[in-house]
């Protein structure tokens, strides 16, 4: 077989799969944060682009894809798909271990996939300026980068832990002509609030949503846009699965494990979405696991309840699992897995226990990261890794039983500019963390109150 597995690009999807048509039971609505009243478009106009408020509530099962974003998705897509030989040698496993490969894009990462469709939708409106929140950078990265290209203007307020560990990250938001700042920031009313309690505030997103969220109503012509958690970005995701469904056929497999790492949700959703319908048809065996570090550990330990999406309670309330409105999380260097809620769609799915969820600390994750960039030549962002390590517990469970199944993970970015956090670990520096549990306790005081 062909160790990479291309389409070619007249196979690139013309339509977005909307796993919302399919679902056995319909997702919790989300609620105005004042009135604690499901949310109308009228509600959400303000905030985001009207074409993307319909795909976030839309009951259609396949949404087409413009033609004007397919023209910028072919720059990179299809992805290929690759058999990772050379780990699974190295494992001694009879499982056969895939992964799609989205660190080809311009900035990187998966996240152009939504990047450039919500630039364009918010460019049709007539929108001439986007904020934005971003952990890692990899968001805010796609966002600049998908700015450039429709000719808009975009202010990313960037995680303070994050901005200070991945300085390349901002060199390339701002290469791509966008204004980076340190969240928490003096620009904001709720980063200004957040400074005059704790100066040095290493942030979070929670905090820097707050801060993209004010930005984009306090500015005329202003829409916010976010990499991850809401449905429609999660659908701008499902190209990646659909590919890979179309790339496993080339090759006469199918999926028997489907791995990725889980912060907001948006890579593993684009992944695994596409394959919900075989699940819930009922083929035999399929899994589907999230990855989240025990640092933030949303799916495995926090509750199934409505709360904000933000630090400072501006966004809908949605169903999900979270760890508080208020956690705080700490400065591991997967800066992209830092959030304290979870996709509603992810939450939903785990809920009804089709998607099943892990968590690891950061050394077992840089380990099987090093594996992984010695035996494929790829170095992983620290997110992708916990992917990585995941799927390489999977395929030694194979070896031990003898099984011989397809694990397929999301090698959702690379780590060129996550070196300092190799350097740690190699250094021996690495502080594994777990979450202390009455610190997430304390959190889940300040959720919201919802009848």
């Amino acid at each position: 077989m062909e160790r990479r597995i291309f389409l070619p690009e007249k196979e690139l999807a013309n339509a977005w799969y909307n796993v919302l048509a399919d679902l056995p039971t319909p997702l919790a609505p989300p609620l105005h944060p004042g009135t604690k009243k499901p949310l109308g478009p009228e509600d959400l106009a303000p905030i985001f682009a009207m074409e993307l408020i319909k795909q976030e509530m839309s009951p259609e099962r396949w949404i087409e894809i413009p033609s004007e974003v397919r023209d910028v998705l072919a720059l990179w897509r299809p992805t290929p798909l690759v058999r990772a030989v050379n780990l699974e040698k190295k494992l001694g496993t009879p499982a056969r271990i895939y992964y799609k490969n989205e660190s080809v894009s311009p900035a990187g990462s998966h996240k152009p996939n939504t990047a450039v469709a919500q630039a364009y939708y918010n460019k049709k409106q007539g929108i001439t300026r986007l904020s934005t929140e971003t952990g890692a950078g990899q968001w805010g990265s796609a966002l600049s980068f998908a700015c450039s290209i429709f000719g808009l203007k975009c202010k990313v307020y960037m995680v303070r832990v994050s901005f200070d560990q991945k300085p390349y990250r901002k060199s390339l938001m701002r290469l791509w002509g966008a204004e980076v700042v340190a969240s928490p920031s003096p620009d904001t009313k709720s980063g200004r609030d957040v400074l005059a309690r704790n100066p040095d505030s290493t942030g979070s997103l929670g905090i820097a949503i707050s801060e993209a969220v004010e930005d984009c109503v306090t500015h005329d012509s202003t829409r916010y846009t976010l990499g991850s958690v809401l449905n429609h970005v999660l659908m701008h995701q499902t190209v990646i699965g659909l590919e890979t469904q179309k790339q496993l056929a080339l090759v006469g497999d199918k999926a028997d494990i489907l791995v990725g790492c889980t912060g907001g949700g948006s890579n593993f959703g684009g992944l695994v979405l596409p394959f919900i319908p075989e699940k819930l048809k009922g083929r035999p065996g399929i899994r589907m696991v999230a990855v989240e570090p025990t640092a933030c550990p949303t799916l495995t330990k926090g509750p199934f309840r409505y709360d904000f999406g933000d630090t400072a309670g501006m966004t809908p309330l949605v169903k999900m699992y979270t760890l508080g409105h208020t956690f705080m999380p700490s400065g591991i260097h997967a800066g992209g897995l830092r959030y304290h809620g979870m996709a509603p769609l992810i939450s939903h799915l785990t809920d009804l226990k089709i998607v099943e969820a892990v968590a690891y600390s950061q050394n077992p994750v840089f380990d099987a990261a090093v594996m992984f960039a010695n035996e494929e030549g790829i170095v992983p962002a620290p997110e992708s890794a916990h992917a990585i390590r995941a799927a390489i517990d999977e395929a030694l469970r194979c070896k031990a039983r003898n099984e011989s199944k397809a694990i397929v993970f999301s090698l959702s970015g690379h780590g060129h500019f996550d070196l300092t956090a190799y350097d740690a670990y190699l250094n021996g520096k690495l502080e594994d963390f777990e979450h202390p549990e009455e610190d997430i306790a304390e959190a889940l005081k300040h959720l919201p109150k919802v009848e």
